[in-house]
Order: structure tokens, then C-alpha cells, then sequence
């Protein structure tokens, strides 16, 4: 696992107990490129002010490129509205294959996306837990 994806889960963690989480390699393990990050996850027990707080503080961030937090299903996707947008939604089978576009045809996307889930992170390590 990347240092990226166990600082993703811990930020993750302070927000509620994980029952999964998924965040792909950085970079493509044969050819080397990157690739363009989302992530992807699922608490124990989601609760709505969470969520909230999550996309108000990715909202709040000025990113380089747009994102989305998607929860249309069971799990959480955070990911760049452009994915979303391309592919025309998560269950769509065209995902994958606007995933494996951007990440071999579009590199400056993906280095931007990736120094954006830095940034998100790092946000959302400080961004104060409401009290129950």
C-alpha cells in the first residue's frame, strides 16, 4: 500500500470507522505514467453531516481541477467531475475506459489531479470533527 493511500485512509478514518477503501497506484506499475487518482470508500455507519463536511471542504479548496463526491451508491467516490462528466456516470462501462484514456493521454491532468488529493488531504486532516 502507498504512503498516499495510508495517509488517505487515516485522514478518512477521523470522520468515521472505514469498512473499505480503494485508492489506485499513482503511477501505472509497468509503464511508469500517472495516473489520475479517486477514491473511493465506505464507513461502517455513513452519516449525512459527514458527507456534508467532507464536500464542503473539498468545495472550499481552490483545486486546479473540479471535484465530485459522488454517493449515489453504497460507496463514497471522490473524484474529478471530469471522469464523471466523460464516462456519464459511475455506472456507466465507459468509466474504465475514460480512466485508462486520461491516464495514458493526458498526463498534466493527472499530475494536477494527484497534487489535488494532496492538497484535499492535508485539508481535510484539519478540518474540525463535530462533536456527537
Amino acid at each position: 500500500m502507498s504512503t498516499r493511500s495510508t495517509h488517505a485512509m487515516q485522514v478518512l478514518s477521523r470522520f468515521g470507522e472505514l469498512s473499505w477503501f480503494s485508492l489506485p497506484a499513482e503511477k501505472n506499475p509497468v509503464y511508469g505514467y500517472p495516473q489520475v487518482p479517486y477514491m473511493g470508500w465506505r464507513y461502517t455507519s455513513a452519516q449525512e453531516d459527514v458527507a456534508r463536511l467532507i464536500e464542503d471542504a473539498v468545495g472550499a479548496l481552490p483545486t486546479e481541477i473540479e471535484w465530485t463526491l459522488d454517493r449515489t451508491r453504497g460507496n463514497w467516490l471522490l473524484v474529478p467531475t471530469r471522469i464523471l462528466r466523460e464516462s456519464h456516470g459511475l455506472d456507466s462501462p465507459a468509466f474504465t475506459n475514460v480512466v485508462h484514456s486520461v491516464n495514458t493521454q493526458d498526463h498534466e491532468f493527472c499530475f494536477r489531479a494527484l497534487s489535488d488529493l494532496d492538497l484535499i488531504l492535508q485539508h481535510l486532516q484539519q478540518v474540525p470533527i463535530p462533536k456527537e
